[in-house]
Order: C-alpha cells, then structure tokens, then sequence
C-alpha cells in the first residue's frame, strides 16, 4: 500500500439517517479507495465549518440529511474549502446536502425525486473522454433512478447516464468550482452498489480525479 496516500473526510449519518446510513457501506468504501487514501469517517457536521477541512484532499458527502440543512457557517466551510482547491466528491443519497440552495448550485443539480428501486442500464456518455469515466464498462445494477433538476449555471459535463422508462438519465457528472473540483456519482443505495465493480471503479476515478 503507498506511504503517499491522500487523505478524504467521509460525512454521513447512521442513527438519524431515514434512508442510507453510513455504517451500511462505510467499510466497502474503504477498502475501494484503500490504495489512493486514508479515510477518516464521521458524524460531526462541525467538521464542515471554517477552516476543519483543510487538512484533507478530499471531502466525501454520504450525507442522509433531507430536510434538516446545515448550518449557515457550516456551509459556508464547505464551499471556502473547495473553492480554494478541495475536492468534494457526492454519493447518492450524499446530494441531500441541497437543502441548503448554495450547496445544491455547489453540487450542480437537486434531486427532485425517484421512480421505484429497479434494474437499470448504465452507460457512459459517447466521447466524455473523462479521467472519471475511463475504462468503465456498460453495466447493469439495481438502483434508485434518481432525478434531478440541473443548475444553469454551472458548467457541469454529464458522464454516465442510466436508461429508465424509454430515455436516458443523468447519473454521474463533474465540474470544476473555483479552484477545487466536484463530482456526482447517482449508484450507491445501499452496500450492493458498492460492492459492483464498475461502480467501485467510479469510486476510484471520481475520487481521484476531486482530490486536491
């Protein structure tokens, strides 16, 4: 295992979280990112205040959090530091950090909802050419279909996207914000997301690729 690992703070929530909490997965994701990073993982969204985070590369959002926001100054802590070159990287259920609005325009889009959990199609997106996306295969996994309202004003790039009733649909993306960078990835219900590997390749090329 390298000496030059970086480092990635994990947020999420276990006894408070109504859907998705964070123990279910937090050992697979671990060990997908073991060879790149030193995870640190937690419940404290203290951390997300001025300045805490700044000791790591990366910030990974599990959060399960959809209606009590963070604070004012806990978001402010999140934006500052990946705009001054952090690197945040959402799962899934991790985009509940919208119900703060500036964290939604942070991350690029806002759920809005999803059609029951099924079996979808995964692909990426023809030419995305995207450090994020290199070498992942077509797949098919059982998911929510998340859906999402888009923020016109960031310049996001989709690169995967999975079929659902007839047509394609965003499932992962990237942009960068200020210095620091931002990815999407829509798998990650539960542990058997985790646990397929072209997501667990996702995992690595998302990190990767946010990572100060």
């Amino acid at each position: 295992m390298s000496n030059s690992r970086k480092k990635a703070w994990v947020i999420g929530n276990n006894a408070d979280a109504p859907y998705h909490p964070l123990n279910a997965v937090e050992e697979e994701l671990g060990r997908i990112l073991q060879e790149d990073f030193q995870l640190t993982t937690s419940l404290d969204y203290g951390m997300l205040a001025a300045g805490k985070l700044e000791e790591y590369d990366l910030c990974i959002s599990y959060t399960d959090r959809w209606e009590d926001a963070v604070s004012a100054e806990q978001a402010a802590g999140l934006l500052t530091y990946v705009a001054n070159g952090g690197g945040l990287l959402v799962v899934h259920n991790g985009i509940s950090l919208q119900v703060r609005p500036e964290l939604a325009q942070l991350i690029g889009a806002k759920f809005t909802e999803h059609p029951p959990y099924t079996e979808l199609e995964f692909q990426v997106v023809s030419g995305a050419g995207h450090p994020l996306v290199d070498g992942i295969e077509p797949f098919v996994l059982a998911e929510e279909p998340y859906r999402f309202e888009f923020d016109p004003f960031c310049a996001k790039v989709v690169l995967l996207t999975y079929r659902h009733e007839g047509q394609d649909w965003p499932a992962a993306w990237a942009h960068s914000y200020g210095l620091g960078k931002v990815v999407f990835l829509m798998p990650g219900h539960h542990l058997p997301s985790f646990q397929h590997p072209e997501v667990a390749k996702l995992l690595r090329g998302g990190a990767k690729w946010a990572a100060r």
